[in-house]
């Protein structure tokens, strides 16, 4: 026993070694997932910004690969009215695009007052539109041929001879046989400067065929040939912004790129993103505050944390049950080690008493008659003890295993009771018992079990009472279809901890009274047989006053 105890101390210390180590665990493991989350939305910050990028020049992109090129579509046959038109669908749809200015160009052989002429090849401007938002009419031409009023200036006129030099070198050298490749069309007929692409309309191969024989031959008077040219003038602050990871980016602002923050303070995060083409003098720029940040930072971790909470409680759990099972295997092993102590002193008892009776009366070499009786007496109760405990314990292991059935008999109350104090009476004749019987007379049940519960609890009511107060009342009522059969006594009663537990196999209470003699089975005994009945056993206790102990039963005539 005491080295039972020894290893169920060491295994509850390894227990708690166990949960202390897991505590420290989680405590660890939380800090390592918080600090990895902190430092993937960190890594998440630096690079989710090409996606926003993407997302902010997305039209952009629409405009110079797709809207743009469509002034090709009209071959040079734009006139003002028509180039209105058509620039009002850009600043309808693009709101970066600030200014256009549209070139109504002509080519030929013949010389040009304004423009450029490289051997007999001449391409100038018939007239120069400019459009903004809400213009005034009379801003609108800046150029016009022969009208005094309109001049051409270098100023309305130096982005038209840049791409006007540009296009008649691209004359001078093209290959008639081929097709435009993609490299040609944008070093020739674009022109990307900061803020700024300007577009001349792309011409077919047949009519670049012509403009090289115009330039390198000498011909008669050509007829003159249409050109369109536009200029955009851009706004990059005009871009919109699209802020498509706003749980990361607290502010995303369009900066020059020589911007530098004045809020260098380790509370502010920044990043950002150079823009390219005639934005590229800009950039994104990205910032967020640590406590923006943490609050991503902890949605993310929540759910980690969760997961590890409940791993650990889980892990807790399975310690707990573990913990359970040992106490329960210790509280289990000395009920089993008190009862197999107490079971071989109940019978080590009546067998010594047997004994010492039996070597009596062989020894003495006559007897009287009081001697006789007084061993024959001894010897018969003893064996009575024995015989009790026996048929007790093989009761109790045949109801456990369903082994035994029940034989209902009509059983007269009055009869039943008066006949068991009869009995107790003569056994005990300090014993005061009593009983009463309202609204019943006949209960039709298993005499021998029911005499079996009786004969329990009086027992214990006469063991754990004092000398001078051994008091027993019995009294049997019938309730609807229900039997009670109190037991009241006014014993030293059962403390409320062990209430929960007296009705258990081989569990004494531990008072003076208990010492030796009892291996733990009456009430355990009593309770199996109500429960193979079909009824219920409860108690109520109070320590020093008494206990009540009430069997129901159900009622059959």
């Amino acid at each position: 026993m005491k080295q039972y105890q020894q290893t169920y101390r060491k295994n509850f210390a390894l227990v708690i070694i166990f949960l202390i180590l897991i505590t420290a665990a989680l405590g660890g493991a939380l800090y390592t997932a918080y600090n990895f989350t902190a430092k993937y939305v960190e890594n998440e910050f630096a690079s989710q910004k090409i996606e926003v990028l993407e997302e902010t020049i997305k039209p952009y992109n629409d405009f110079f690969q797709n809207k743009i090129p469509e002034i090709s579509f009209y071959q040079g046959y734009l006139d003002s009215t028509q180039a209105a038109k058509y620039i009002d669908t850009i600043f309808r749809k693009f709101n970066f695009v600030d200014r256009v200015v549209f070139y109504d160009a002509t080519i030929s052989n013949r010389t040009f007052s304004e423009g450029i002429r490289v051997n007999n090849f001449s391409l100038g401007p018939k007239a120069i539109y400019q459009f903004s938002r809400n213009i005034p009419p009379d801003s609108i031409l800046l150029f016009k041929e022969n009208e005094s009023s309109k001049p051409f200036s270098l100023k309305s006129g130096d982005e038209f001879n840049k791409m006007a030099l540009k296009f008649s070198g691209f004359i001078e050298l093209a290959d008639t046989s081929r097709v435009l490749n993609d490299s040609d069309r944008f070093n020739v007929f674009y022109s990307v400067i900061s803020k700024r692409i300007s577009y001349m309309n792309i011409p077919r191969r047949e009519e670049i065929k012509i403009y090289k024989d115009l330039m390198v031959s000498n011909l008669t008077l050509s007829p003159i040939y249409e050109l369109d040219m536009f200029s955009f003038y851009l706004d990059p602050l005009k871009l919109t912004i699209k802020n498509t990871k706003p749980e990361l980016y607290e502010s995303i602002n369009i900066k020059p790129l020589v911007y530098e923050s004045l809020e260098n303070t380790s509370e502010i995060i920044s990043n950002d993103l150079p823009l390219s083409g005639p934005f590229s003098d800009y950039k994104l720029y990205f910032s967020s505050s640590r406590t923006f940040l943490r609050k991503e930072i902890n949605a993310r971790f929540l759910p980690i944390a969760g997961g590890l909470i409940i791993s650990y409680f889980i892990v807790v759990l399975i310690a707990y049950l573990i913990f359970r099972n040992l106490n329960i295997n210790s509280k289990l092993f000395k009920l089993q080690y008190d009862f197999i102590n107490n079971l071989t002193h109940e019978f080590k008892t009546p067998v010594s008493v047997i004994k010492i009776a039996g070597n009596n009366i062989r020894s003495a070499t006559q007897l009287s008659d009081r001697e006789r009786n007084h061993y024959g007496k001894i010897l018969d109760e003893e064996a009575d003890k024995l015989n009790d405990l026996m048929n007790k314990l093989l009761s109790f292991t045949q109801i456990e295993n369903k082994a035994i059935q029940i034989k209902p008999e009509s059983i007269n109350l009055e009869v039943f009771c008066q006949n068991l104090i009869d009995s107790y009476q003569v056994k005990y004749p300090n014993f005061d018992i009593s009983y009463i019987i309202k609204g019943v007379e006949y209960f039709r049940s298993d005499p021998v079990l029911l005499g079996s519960i009786f004969q329990n609890l009086i027992d214990n009511a006469y063991k754990y009472s004092r000398p001078d107060n051994k008091v027993l009342k019995i009294k049997i009522t019938k309730i609807k279809k229900q039997l009670f059969i109190k037991f009241s006594d006014r014993g030293i009663g059962i403390p409320t901890k062990d209430l929960n537990n007296i009705f258990e196999k081989f569990f004494r209470v531990q008072n003076e009274y208990n010492q030796q003699g009892s291996v733990g089975l009456g009430l355990a005994f009593c309770k199996e047989l109500v429960k193979f009945m079909h009824g219920n056993i409860s108690v109520k206790s109070v320590v020093g006053e008494g206990s009540e102990f009430t069997i129901e039963l159900p009622y059959e005539l």
